[in-house]
């Protein structure tokens, strides 16, 4: 006896290449990414575990190991293609603001940010480091956290702006909480790296923090002041 899904595999992949993914349910994109993981078997129930688990398919892509680890039926296989699949999305939005006047360009700075960090499962602080016309040079991964906690050390912040000839930053974390309200330590925080960078004369243009639907400028609240 032929199993239930026999065939399924190849009728999703030319439903997917015939018509793209706009008509297709969150749980079938997943099933896509898990073909090439996992042979053989129905993946339909791991995929909609794994959304049940994590939210979406942003969720999903953006899990830790661990945690997606604890899903009955994913694998390091799984994880390693959820993480191509993150890489390349990232890859793909960096490219869009990369080189260009940050300024100018800020929704799609906003974008990349959300993309690479709205769904994090713990905190992470980016810097985008900027030359003298505001043009993106480096976006690089600088603290890598908890839950609700990531160390930011000014003085290394300073060196890596001084080593890339960045003549302005943008800061960026994420709250893996969903709620952007700048912490006590945030602030304390933003003013140190403000002040370690202002000695070397290079400018802070705006912190951001990053939440799963929203997302707060340090600027706009004031916390930053106008230079």
């Amino acid at each position: 006896m032929r199993p239930h899904y026999w065939g399924h595999r190849e009728r999703l992949r030319t439903r997917f290449l015939a018509g793209g993914h706009v008509a297709m349910p969150e749980y079938e994109l997943l099933e896509l990414v898990l073909f090439n993981a996992i042979p053989r078997i129905d993946v339909k129930p791991l995929a909609k575990r794994l959304l049940a688990a994590f939210g979406d398919l942003n969720g999903v892509i953006a899990a830790s190991e661990a945690n997606l680890l604890k899903v009955e039926g994913a694998t390091p296989k799984v994880f390693l293609q959820l993480r191509m699949l993150e890489a390349i999305a990232h890859r793909m939005g960096q490219a869009k603001i990369l080189h260009r006047e940050v300024l100018s360009s800020w929704s799609a700075v906003v974008d990349h940010c959300r993309t690479t960090m709205a769904h994090r499962d713990t905190e992470q602080f980016r810097v985008l480091f900027l030359d003298r016309r505001n043009r993106l040079i480096a976006d690089e991964a600088q603290g890598e956290g908890t839950v609700d906690h990531v160390p930011v050390y000014p003085r290394e912040v300073a060196r890596r702006a001084i080593e890339l000839n960045a003549s302005a930053l943008v800061l960026v974390h994420n709250h893996p909480s969903g709620d952007v309200t700048p912490s006590r330590a945030d602030i304390e925080m933003t003013e140190k790296i403000v002040a370690a960078c202002g000695a070397l004369d290079v400018v802070i243009h705006d912190h951001m923090i990053i939440g799963r639907d929203e997302e707060v400028s340090f600027r706009a609240l004031g916390l930053i002041a106008e230079r």
